[in-house]
């Protein structure tokens, strides 16, 4: 997967929008004005952070060391760093974005 595809992806999601308030090197992606998703432009290949359920977090991490890592500049209870280096499969990045989106937007109407 690459970033163009995951960005077609996130933005066909409901409520869905793009912006870049930390700069021009961090795609940000917010449903309800709350982030979910972050993309880093500014490194080689695609690695993205994704708001995750504390307890499974952790369960992710430990399964899939140096693919999935506490959220690089976000609270690492609550986030991860997906690194999508040929690992996990493009249905599982996908889940996890989606696991995302259903936390933070809650029940969107």
């Amino acid at each position: 997967m690459n970033i163009e595809e995951l960005r077609e992806y996130v933005l066909q999601k409901p409520l869905v929008t793009e912006g870049f308030p930390f700069g021009d090197n961090v795609i940000v992606f917010k449903v309800n004005n709350k982030i979910f998703l972050l993309i880093p432009l500014d490194i080689a290949g695609l690695q993205f952070n994704v708001k995750c359920n504390p307890e499974k977090a952790i369960e992710l991490r430990e399964e899939y060391p140096g693919t999935i890592l506490p959220g690089y500049h976000m609270n690492k209870k609550h986030w991860n760093t997906i690194m999508a280096d040929g690992i996990l499969s493009k249905k599982q990045l996908l889940g996890m974005v989606d696991d995302s989106y259903q936390l933070v937007a809650g029940k969107v109407k």
